[in-house]
């Protein structure tokens, strides 16, 4: 009996030791020591706003190009005797110089005939006026009261050989004209951009002899947004008013080898259309003398070169850096008790490298935080670094700290 009393009491009597078990392992368990983290407080690098004066200098690039391009094209027709040493591709002329000279020998003959012609012509006009003076002197002998007729007085004869004297001067003319034109002559002073034609080659009206282009001036169309455009602050141009003077300076940058060269220009007009398929305004920069001595190189056709143009001054701003701008609205001002305060702004004016604004909320002398955070809140509490050395807060209470080094110490941990 008492073996099965036992034997079904067994494991109510483990699972009761078991408990009692447990419970004297919670009960005297050791209790572990609570420690608060210590508070670190994140160093940023700060810069302090101060108004200040900003020049827009707006980016842009283009291709150079001639501000005069012609094609070279003879008027009269013949074989090429002679060519200028300086009619080559890439060779320089100068206004009024002989490129090419054509077959001259039958445009000579026509200056003669057309001078032979021409006399004759006087001839019979002398002939023809003293005939017209001896018909009115034989109407008066006459007596009759009767006026006499043009045809009697010989009228339409005379006014037919002073056409032929007209027709004769005009041919002439003519012939000396085509006889200088058989000498070519460069229109401006300039360089042969390509060259169509050598000695020996006929020629005729229509024939591109070459293509030469101007060297007085060399042009760069610079695309520009409608943002970038109004921060040049240009002149307007008013249909029937003078085109007025644009003194905007444009430099212009191009690559040689490891060298970077630069030369100097101005805007000088605005092309009368937006692009249609970049909505962009294009201005046109133009450089002096490209070929000339005072450029350490020459500014070539076709030469791609970057451009800074020079736009309106922005008085009373602020400038920062572009990395202090962050969800493309806001920084973070630093106030009296070193904490995060995020501001939205307004831009004026940003580049790939500063933002420029103004703001009635943001005082002179406020710090702004430069480094880049994960997360920013308001309220955050930092250390603000200038130069790598703390900073006392902004604002009045700054001024106030400023001679106590107690209060400059960042906080501990």
């Amino acid at each position: 009996m008492f073996k099965k009393i036992l034997r079904r009491g067994l494991p109510v009597w483990i699972l009761a030791i078991g408990i009692a078990i447990y419970y004297f392992m919670m009960v005297t368990k050791p209790v572990a020591e609570q420690r608060n983290p210590p508070i670190t407080i994140l160093k940023v690098q700060a810069l302090r706003l101060e108004p200040q004066q900003y020049r827009v200098v707006v980016d842009s690039q283009g291709v150079v190009s001639a501000r005069t391009e012609s094609t070279l094209i003879p008027e009269v027709s013949g074989k090429i005797m002679s060519v200028s040493p300086n009619f080559r591709e890439g060779g320089f002329f100068s206004e009024g110089e002989i490129l090419l000279v054509i077959d001259q020998r039958d445009y000579i003959a026509a200056v003669t005939i057309a001078e032979a012609n021409l006399a004759e012509a006087r001839l019979r006009l002398a002939e023809e006026e003293a005939a017209t003076s001896q018909a009115e002197k034989d109407w008066e002998r006459l007596g009759t009261d009767e006026a006499p007729s043009d045809l009697v007085l010989r009228q339409p004869q005379l006014a037919l050989a002073r056409a032929t004297v007209s027709a004769a001067e005009a041919r002439v003319e003519q012939a000396h004209r085509d006889l200088k034109e058989t000498r070519v002559l460069a229109p401006f002073e300039g360089r042969i951009l390509e060259q169509r034609v050598d000695v020996g080659q006929v020629v005729s009206p229509g024939t591109v002899l070459a293509e030469i282009y101007a060297v007085d001036y060399a042009e760069i169309r610079l695309p520009l947004t409608t943002e970038e455009f109004a921060n040049l602050d240009l002149p307007p141009l008013v249909r029937g008013e003078v085109a007025p003077d644009m003194d905007n300076q444009v430099v212009l940058e191009a690559d040689f080898g490891r060298e970077t060269i630069t030369w100097t220009g101005r805007i000088v007009r605005v092309e009368g259309a937006v692009d249609v398929r970049s909505r962009q305004i294009y201005v046109v920069g133009q450089v002096d003398d490209p070929y000339g001595p005072n450029h350490d190189r020459p500014l070539k056709v076709g030469m791609f070169v970057e451009a800074r143009i020079e736009g309106q001054i922005l008085e009373n701003v602020f400038v920062l850096p572009r990395l202090a701008l962050r969800e493309g609205a806001f920084i973070l001002t630093i106030d009296q008790e070193n904490s995060i305060r995020r501001k939205q702004v307004d831009l004026l004016w940003s580049n790939a490298d500063v933002i420029v604004f103004r703001s009635d909320e943001i005082k002179p002398g406020t710090l702004v935080s430069l480094t880049q955070m994960t997360l920013a809140l308001d309220g955050m509490k930092v250390v603000p670094l200038i130069n790598g050395e703390s900073s006392p807060p902004s604002g009045e209470k700054a001024q106030g700290l400023a001679g106590n080094p107690d209060t400059q110490r960042p906080p501990e941990g």
